[in-house]
């Protein structure tokens, strides 16, 4: 399909899903901001295209935070899609995970989240026009013993994007959240995930390309959630039926809790 975006900025942009974001768009001729700490990694990629704009910016800094704020509130080469993408989990009980580690997850997956969407639909209001894509997952919909930090987290970002999406929904400014299962990705490195990720079944390993492709075309089409996978969609019926604590039990069990 044809992409209505003008410009994108995407954060977390040196690997995994943000990473292909900035492949697809720059593909289909959309000049892309990137945002991340790494700026070699940000170069590298950058070079590829010739519509690529780095920003190196670590956004659990108030400085890094702010000076991502400033590109999108610029009107200059203005942005028209930022897709919030950047964030990470860990692996572990609660008690066994650092506490600075926990609340870095908070800080980097709600609060700079919160703050840069803040700043962009401000701009897109003013302009009367924009996308605003908040990447989640499917963790947003039930608790997850082993990461529940992380799940609390996406569960926050899903909750939130749905109100924007409401709000905005008479207005020309959209409002998505883009909830994938498994990706093969450095998330599970970083997030030291080990046996766990080993067990899990192949048929629930959503390729990367396809989560992408699906998230482009669901926000161009003002969608409130984006679920790639019908493995995935049929999940969700699952979980709305069954009972809370079934489904923490078996969440547990997964994960040998």
């Amino acid at each position: 399909m044809t992409l209505p975006f003008q410009r994108a900025l995407i954060t977390g942009a040196s690997a995994g899903i943000g990473e292909e974001f900035v492949h697809q768009l720059s593909r289909a001729g959309i000049p892309c901001v990137l945002v991340a700490r790494r700026g070699d990694r940000l170069e590298q990629l950058a070079q590829q295209y010739s519509t690529c704009e780095v920003l190196v910016a670590d956004l659990l800094t108030a400085e890094g935070i702010a000076r991502v704020a400033q590109r999108l509130a610029s009107p200059t080469l203005p942005v028209d899609l930022l897709v919030n993408n950047a964030g990470f989990g860990s692996s572990g009980t609660f008690l066994s995970v650092p506490v600075n580690n926990s609340t870095g997850q908070i800080d980097l997956n709600v609060r700079a989240l919160v703050e840069l969407s803040h700043t962009a639909l401000h701009a897109f209001q003013e302009r009367q026009r924009g996308y605003l894509l908040n990447v989640s997952s499917v963790a947003s919909f039930q608790s997850g013993p082993g990461m529940a930090v992380y799940s609390a987290t996406k569960a926050f970002v899903t909750s939130f994007s749905e109100a924007l999406h409401e709000e905005l929904r008479k207005s020309p400014v959209h409002v998505s959240a883009l909830c994938p299962g498994f990706v093969r990705t450095e998330f599970q490195e970083v997030a030291q995930t080990g046996a766990e990720i080993d067990s899990i079944p192949k048929f629930m390993w959503l390729n990367i390309a396809t989560v992408v492709s699906e998230a482009l075309a669901g926000t161009a089409k003002g969608k409130a959630l984006i679920v790639p996978g019908t493995q995935y969609k049929s999940m969700l019926m699952w979980v709305r039926l069954v009972p809370r604590v079934v489904m923490r039990r078996i969440s547990g069990k997964i994960v040998g809790i």
